[in-house]
């Protein structure tokens, strides 16, 4: 095994290592989340974590780590009455992105349970993890499926294994952390609320600081071993620190006023459920007992509330996380000012239940955690102050404007509930909430026989395999001759997520602010109902003389949303160009990722100017997806009085469907996923 990078050599991010730190004093604390830019020690940190855990003392052979003070009784490798235990580093057990179900809960062997009644169990790695750390890294690209067995898992502290009327249960709890890079999408908020805590990480923009981490990196990769010595005498003094403080963690008094200013601060800030004020209750223990101290003061509960409540408040993947500090402040002085007043009716020899903590004072217990200060959105580039130049609304471009002119970003409108868009026919994508798919998880339609190991029993179709042949295999008693060639896998019917690539068209003849502002607010929506569904989602955009892509395929929905308040918009109108460049986005995508069916939508009044025969080109390239059989949708945004019916001839050369913004609404395009299916068909 290679020697880890020691913990105590990281430079900077002190609000990741404080984190990690917390839920090694307290594994109550449920966890750490880490978000942060690429090549930010994310998983290094993690890794190095493991070198500083207490060791954990288990039943001699058990493969699921029982204690042998209070052995779990279901243990399936139990009993393990009056066992003497043995001491052992705990665990770093990583889960891959792309492991199967039975890698993370465990395998059954459903032949020897179906022929002998065995519950032949190989345990998976929620066995492995128990009394340990379960690290994932990009778990925010974690399948659906194992997202809803690691919440079960830490829901109930035990995972279950059910194949057919045979179950396996053993203990697993295990402190839980991740890493991710939003730009590659967010986390299902179940999912982001079982994080005890979360921490925003960046790379460091002083020169020294820099210079530092490549000093130490250099020094670790050219002699791993003697960088590690070099570090020993300090990871040594952390190891007994944790030690330390998790010995004076019962011993930490946790006031009513101090309950009172969490209590307040969770109300303040709206978070759901009651999760966050217990967990901000056990981080506040915690970080007193890191400084060694035995009360929590209201220093505690700030640096607590920065650590625990950012990813619990946000309401859409669009807004960012963080707190606002100075309502922090001010809620945390209202809720003292409040148990003051409540106090001034005690005895005077009553003690104080805040402990005399303030905001001003020391020993925090950390370093205060940035809270959002590198997740402002970003604001239009260029033409910001530039007075928007405007032209009626319908009217083709003057002919004395530049095709590049370029008018001040719009603002969207208020985000609606959209109708589901879906791609026609069965894929077999990965797996989402937008279109049928064949997929592992599902309503069962059908069986086959399995390809690999067997996951999902079809038992009356193995039944009906084996049947014919119990005579010719001397069946004799009441069970059933099962052999290998018997078993079927059950065939199942769910829902995949698509690539739903969004061409926008940002030309002059969009460039009415109302209407601009309509289109935003409707690619938003889409872009929201993209996230839910669990798409990858593209923007290309199209004005003055060519075509964009403003965002590759991705699955971060809210860099989509970013892209999407920036667009400048002005000059001419090449739908053609548009259509092109999304042809060779999708050209690509489907080298890169077969099985991911695209929807495309295309947002625009149907108007093309610029260029020789500008409406001929757009048809010629929007045939060009229909014959390769590309499902779409026009987002037909042309307004007023006098209708030219542009955007329904696009959509009938894309073979596809056309909707105003007003049918894009959820209570106003009741069959448009009909009328997708039905155009296309037609086509």
């Amino acid at each position: 095994m290679s020697t880890p990078y020691p913990f105590t050599a990281i430079v900077g991010q002190d609000d990741l290592r404080l984190g990690l730190l917390l839920n090694a004093v307290s594994p109550a604390v449920g966890g750490v989340l880490v978000r942060g830019e690429k090549g930010t020690a994310k998983s290094t940190a993690v890794r190095a974590l493991a070198a500083l855990m207490p060791e954990v003392s288990v039943v001699p052979g058990c493969r699921f780590s029982c204690d042998p003070g209070s052995p779990d009784p279901a243990c399936p490798d139990g009993p393990h009455a009056d066992a003497s235990g043995v001491s052992r580093a705990a665990r770093t057990v990583e889960l891959p992105v792309g492991a199967s179900e039975d890698r993370l809960v465990g395998a059954l062997d459903i032949e020897r349970a179906l022929s002998e009644g065995v519950k032949a169990f190989e345990p998976g790695l929620l066995a492995d993890a128990h009394r340990g750390i379960l690290y994932v890294d990009e778990v925010n690209l974690l399948h659906d499926h194992l997202v809803d067995l690691l919440l079960d898992a830490a829901a109930m502290g035990a995972s279950y294994v059910e194949r057919e009327g045979v179950s396996v249960r053993h203990a697993a709890r295990f402190l839980l952390v991740g890493t991710m890079n939003p730009e590659e999408g967010e986390l299902r908020p179940q999912l982001l609320d079982r994080f005890g805590l979360t921490v925003e990480v960046a790379a460091s923009r002083d020169t020294d600081e820099r210079v530092e981490v490549v000093r130490r990196r250099l020094a670790y990769d050219d002699d791993p071993e003697g960088f590690a010595t070099r570090w020993a005498e300090e990871e040594s003094a952390l190891r007994e620190r944790i030690a330390t403080a998790r010995a004076l963690l019962p011993q930490v008094l946790l006031g009513d006023g101090v309950l009172r200013q969490i209590a307040a601060t969770c109300a303040a800030f709206e978070v759901d459920g009651m999760r966050a004020d217990i967990v901000m209750a056990r981080t506040a223990t915690a970080l007193a007992a890191w400084a060694g101290r035995e009360e929590v003061t209201a220093d505690d509960v700030r640096q607590a509330a920065l650590l625990a409540l950012p990813h619990r408040r946000r309401r859409n993947p669009f807004d960012a996380p963080g707190l606002d500090e100075d309502k922090l402040d001010q809620t945390l002085d209202e809720a003292a000012g409040d148990q003051g007043r409540s106090d001034e009716g005690r005895n005077d020899d009553d003690p104080d239940p805040d402990g005399g903590g303030n905001d001003d004072g020391g020993g925090g217990g950390g370093v205060p955690p940035q809270a959002d200060g590198d997740r402002t959105p970003p604001q239009g580039e260029g033409g910001s102050d530039d007075t928007p130049s405007r032209a009626p609304e319908g009217a083709p471009d003057a002919p004395g404007r530049s095709a590049g002119a370029e008018q001040q970003p719009v603002a969207s409108a208020e985000p609606f509930r959209t109708k589901m868009l879906s791609v026609p026919g069965l894929g077999e994508g990965a797996a989402g909430r937008r279109s049928r798919a064949r997929t592992e998880h599902g309503r069962t339609t059908g069986a086959r026989r399995p390809q690999g190991s067997l996951t999902k029993l079809h038992l009356a179709a193995t039944v009906q395999a084996a049947a014919p042949h119990q005579r010719a295999r001397g069946r004799s008693g009441r069970g059933l001759v099962v052999r290998r060639d018997d078993l079927r896998q059950a065939t199942r019917e769910g829902r995949e997520g698509n690539l739903v690539l969004f061409v926008v068209d940002a030309s002059g003849s969009m460039a009415a602010r109302q209407r601009m502002s309509a289109v935003k607010g409707a690619v938003l929506s889409l872009l929201l109902d993209a996230y839910q569904r669990r798409d990858k989602v593209g923007l290309v955009t199209f004005r003055g003389k060519d075509a964009e892509v403003a965002l590759p395929p991705t699955s971060s929905v809210d860099a989509a949303a970013s892209r999407l308040e920036s667009l400048p918009t002005g000059g001419r109108t090449p739908l053609a160009a548009g259509l092109l460049k999304a042809h060779d986005v999708l050209r690509v995508e489907r080298l890169r990722d077969p099985s991911r069916r695209p929807l495309l939508v295309v947002v625009t009044d149907g108007r093309a100017t610029g260029g020789p025969e500008p409406v001929a080109l757009a048809g010629r390239a929007a045939r060009l997806h229909r014959t390769e059989g590309t499902a779409s949708v026009v987002v037909d945004c042309e307004s007023g009085y006098v209708r030219l019916g542009l955007a329904g001839e696009l959509a009938r050369e894309l073979g596809g469907t056309a909707v105003t913004l007003d049918e894009l609404r959820a209570d106003s395009i009741a069959g448009l996923v009909k009328d997708v299916t039905a155009a296309g068909r037609a086509a």
